[in-house]
């Protein structure tokens, strides 16, 4: 089995996170934007240095927006905000606090943007309708929104793993919770949405795993290691 952890956080979050065995598993990081083998680059998937200086003009208009520049080296944020900051380093272990967003200097991969109050609500509605057509909008949880390449997604790097590792569609597991997984899950025979995800995401998924609460990724993978069968597990 191949086993990688595919999410939204930075690679240098996750890659602390599964250290003891970093150099064993894959990381399809930033939403897809970057993967990653034994800190190798296997796959990108960049931002325009325009598009992304257009994203932070308008997303600064947004009140209580915290933004989030996420580039291969580094995430970048201006915001001073202490709430903000301990919420933002729960996902960005690599963050370098500047000036102006505007001044970075970096290969971006995506815009992040924090809200307390909820994106879907408060900053889906505006940046949705301004770069819509141009990017990659998704909520990709209750406070967090994320902005990419038109072509960026979990299911895309997942097809690039496929595509070059030589795993099937009908080999491959997945779990997800919100918005930014359904196109991973479109690409997985067996999908599974876990019991607290978004009811929308639900409807994309084959399959159901207990809730996060309860560790239901383990519960599948455990059961799955009881019966197992030729399976590559993203």
């Amino acid at each position: 089995m191949l086993f990688a952890a595919a999410s939204g956080r930075q690679y240098y979050s996750l890659r602390e996170t599964f250290a003891p065995i970093r150099d064993r598993m894959l990381f399809i990081a930033e939403n897809g934007t970057l993967v990653m083998h034994q800190d190798k680059e296997l796959y990108s998937c960049t931002m325009d240095k325009a598009q992304v200086h257009r994203i932070i003009m308008e997303a600064r208009q947004v009140a209580g927006a915290h933004l989030v520049v996420c580039g291969k080296e580094s995430a970048y944020v201006e915001t001073s905000d202490e709430v903000a900051l301990e919420e933002i380093s729960k996902y960005y272990r690599r963050c370098e606090k500047v000036d102006d967003l505007l001044a970075v200097n970096d290969e971006f991969i995506k815009v992040a943007i924090c809200h307390f109050d909820g994106t879907e609500r408060h900053v889906y509605p505006v940046l949705e309708k301004q770069f819509g057509e141009e990017c990659q909008v998704v909520v990709s949880g209750q406070i967090w929104l994320d902005l990419m390449n038109i072509e960026a997604s979990k299911g895309k790097a997942i097809e690039y793993l496929q595509e070059t590792i030589g795993f099937t569609y009908e080999q491959t597991m997945s779990f997800g919770d919100y918005f930014n997984d359904i196109e991973m899950l479109k690409v997985s025979y067996h999908s599974y949405a876990m019991e607290n995800a978004h009811e929308q995401v639900k409807g994309f998924a084959r399959f159901n795993a207990p809730s996060n609460e309860e560790s239901g990724v383990l519960q599948i993978i455990r059961r799955l290691l009881d019966s197992p069968v030729s399976l590559s597990i993203a």
